[in-house]
């Protein structure tokens, strides 16, 4: 019963953390028997059960609890399988959607070497928008865990297709990320290259991707700040804020902090 699979796949995380704390008396138990249950209810049948599944691999994930070898070995390839071009289509959207939200989690390296490629790949999916959709909404978060050189060499070109593409909702969504997509990126190319691109969605024909591209405009330009100089920094929940100065922390005054959100990054996208 897929209902049973699924209860199953809520109990996974807390047996996990418990076999974790009490290593000594159970050292392969969960590398033997639930990282097994977890990977193979990634391709079940019943899209609850596959969803219940992706939920526990991400709340696995957080813990720390997954080996490296395992994230390598076993989770990567099933995910790059279901994300294959000819991998059935609802299959392939709840692939590109979880190899977004584990880029996060997982070192610098295995998401380069490992999901990049793929993530690439999906940029340009030409069947479904949805996936190239999911691309262009998490592609700060991309940007942020592959760090500036591989971001420059490869994700920007597929941000340009992204920024240009057909369907007005991924352009929106580039719009809503482009802070944090031009925050990962040197000067020169904020100037010589992500400027002009954000001027072309300033100027879009849709209404609705110009105004999320003027509601991205001061946060865009604060990343031409000089972080050590104006204070901003980008939290890890994605959003841009000001760090308050000393002189600020020991003030008793009643006046406001300077430690304020100024715009959420991709993960808010729609």
């Amino acid at each position: 019963e897929p209902t049973v699979r699924t209860e199953l796949m809520e109990q996974i995380p807390p047996i996990a953390i418990f076999l974790q704390e009490s290593r000594p008396k159970f050292p392969t138990a969960f590398f033997e028997y639930l990282m097994p249950i977890v990977v193979r209810y990634l391709t079940d049948v019943n899209n609850q059960v596959r969803k219940a599944g992706q939920e526990a691999l991400l709340i696995l994930l957080e813990q720390d609890l997954v080996a490296q070898s395992d994230i390598e070995n076993k989770v990567c390839p099933i995910l790059l399988d279901l994300s294959a071009p000819d991998s059935d289509d609802e299959y392939k959207v709840e692939a590109v959607n979880i190899i977004c939200k584990m880029a996060s989690m997982l070192s610098r390296a295995t998401v380069e070497h490992m999901l990049l490629p793929r993530f690439c790949e999906l940029c340009s999916d030409g069947k479904l928008f949805q996936v190239r959709k999911i691309c262009a909404a998490n592609f700060g978060d991309i940007c942020n865990a592959v760090g500036q050189e591989a971001t420059e060499r490869l994700l920007i070109p597929k941000f340009f297709e992204l920024c240009s593409d057909s369907v007005w909702g991924m352009r929106k969504a580039c719009a809503e990320c482009f802070m944090a997509v031009s925050y990962t990126t040197s000067p020169e190319v904020r100037r010589s290259k992500l400027s002009p691109l954000f001027i072309s969605l300033i100027s879009d024909t849709c209404r609705w991707v110009r105004q999320a591209a003027f509601q991205s405009l001061g946060p865009f330009i604060s990343t031409f700040a000089n972080p050590s100089s104006a204070g901003l920094y980008i939290r890890e929940d994605g959003t841009l804020s000001i760090r308050p100065s000393a002189q600020d922390g020991n003030s008793n005054s009643c006046q406001p902090s300077n430690n304020i959100t100024v715009i959420s990054s991709s993960a808010n996208a729609v």
